[in-house]
């Protein structure tokens, strides 16, 4: 946020040229469907807009199998805790306040619009795509609970790399002009989400200030100065919005920040600076969202500090299973204790020794799960399934153990997996 302090090499954009292969596409997470492919339940909609923070860009992301996780990804799974939860992802490379605003204009209005009318030069490779889809953001828009956004970072950066050069009167005069730009920037932003979602939750974060004091010295207060002014902007703006049945809220990341910048964000040699966070820099944004939403962030009971080797922990309805009945990896696939899962969701169930199979009655529901077979029966229809059900000792008895994906079909549960808390998230 505050990002960029020397001037990205053609070594650094290739890592933005390459992003195009990490993007997470339009959604998150998919409805739950049930057998006659009708949606069931309510799901929480995220929407996240802004620039490269929203993103989740790192520095030096080449890999075309990397895929990002920014704060946006850990809310999303705190979302999982409470319910169905879904996410969309505009965070756009480069994106000024300017850009936010005419993006968020077409947007509003449905109107087409080209890369360079959102902001001249982006460096985004995915900048077309976005562009062409004003439509249906809007309508995500329309039917989101909560909206992120970060943006201002790009709007000083410039300035920013001048600290050192800039005599102070001229570089707080910049400051102002660039802080009252943004104020008015900003300010069209939210009047132009509220035009398509009056109720929605919208948090806007303020901008932290990434350079650790070793490497600003004498500097580093003046930086520190300028980011409280945006923090004290912001706050300004927001009050002005904020209201009953449509809140608008400050995500405070800065001050979180604040002398552990070091630790929070990269900091790549002369000539390649990029100080976008660092994965613990993404968790302390993460949470500094999840607490103004939910007044919690919350992660496994068992730390995941080598997700390989780490147990899998299944969330059911928000509560963690402690269960003996422990998960199990077999053929690539993650399967649990079916007993464990239905007392947890309050569902009935009958075992018939004769055709080794379980009935399940839930939610209007009957499945039929036999141990072996490749389908599960649904209300009388056979729905297949990738891998059968199985029976494993545990203790004295015998326990049915069912695949993650069964769940989903047969019981018309949503389920969500993150690789990387090892977490799978059960929500009826």
């Amino acid at each position: 946020m505050l990002k960029t302090f020397k001037r990205i090499t053609a070594a650094g954009t290739s890592g933005l040229l390459l992003f195009s292969a990490l993007i997470f596409t339009g959604g998150g997470t998919i409805n739950a469907a049930d057998a006659s492919g009708a949606t069931v339940q309510d799901v929480f909609n995220i929407v996240a807009l802004g620039d490269s923070i929203t993103a989740g860009y790192e520095p030096g992301m080449t890999d075309p199998n990397t895929k990002p996780y920014g704060y946006a990804e850990r809310l999303l799974e705190q979302g999982w805790y409470h319910g169905r939860a879904a996410l969309t992802n505009y965070g756009i490379l480069g994106l000024t306040s300017a850009g936010l605003r005419n993006y968020t204009g077409a947007i509003s209005t449905g109107a087409v619009v080209t890369p360079d009318e959102i902001q001249p030069g982006l460096p985004d490779p995915r900048i077309t795509q976005f562009a062409a889809q004003t439509a249906q953001i809007g309508t995500e828009l329309k039917a989101a609970d909560l909206i992120t956004i970060t943006i201002g970072g790009n709007d000083v950066s410039s300035l920013f790399l001048q600290v050192k050069e800039l005599p102070t009167a001229d570089f707080q005069a910049q400051l102002e002009q660039r802080l009252a730009d943004y104020t008015s920037n900003v300010k069209a932003v939210l009047e132009n989400i509220r035009v398509m979602n009056p109720h929605a939750t919208i948090l806007l974060a303020d901008q932290y200030q990434p350079a650790p004091r070793i490497a600003m010295g004498a500097n580093y207060d003046q930086l520190m100065s300028a980011a409280s002014l945006l923090t004290t902007a912001v706050d300004s703006l927001v009050a002005s919005f904020n209201q009953v049945g449509g809140p608008v809220l400050v995500a405070h990341v800065a001050k979180q920040f604040a002398g552990v910048e070091g630790s929070l964000t990269h900091i790549i040699g002369v000539g390649k600076a990029d100080f976008h966070p660092t994965q613990l820099g993404y968790e302390v944004i993460a949470k500094v969202f999840a607490e103004l939403q939910w007044g919690e962030y919350r992660t496994p009971a068992v730390a995941v500090i080598n997700p390989s080797s780490a147990p899998m922990s299944i969330v059911v309805k928000g509560v963690e299973l402690n269960t003996p009945n422990k998960p199990i990896l077999k053929n690539g696939q993650n399967f649990l204790a079916l007993k464990d899962v239905l007392n947890a969701v309050g569902a009935t169930g009958k075992w018939d020794n004769k055709t080794s199979s379980a009935t399940i009655v839930y939610s209007g529901r009957t499945v039929i799960i036999t141990i072996g077979a490749k389908f599960i029966k649904v209300n009388g229809q056979n729905v297949a399934i990738d891998t059968p059900a199985f029976l494993q000792r545990v203790g004295k008895e015998d326990k049915t153990y069912l695949p993650l994906a069964a769940l989903a079909t047969g019981l018309g549960f949503d389920v969500k997996y993150s690789g990387q808390l090892r977490t799978a998230f059960i929500n009826p």
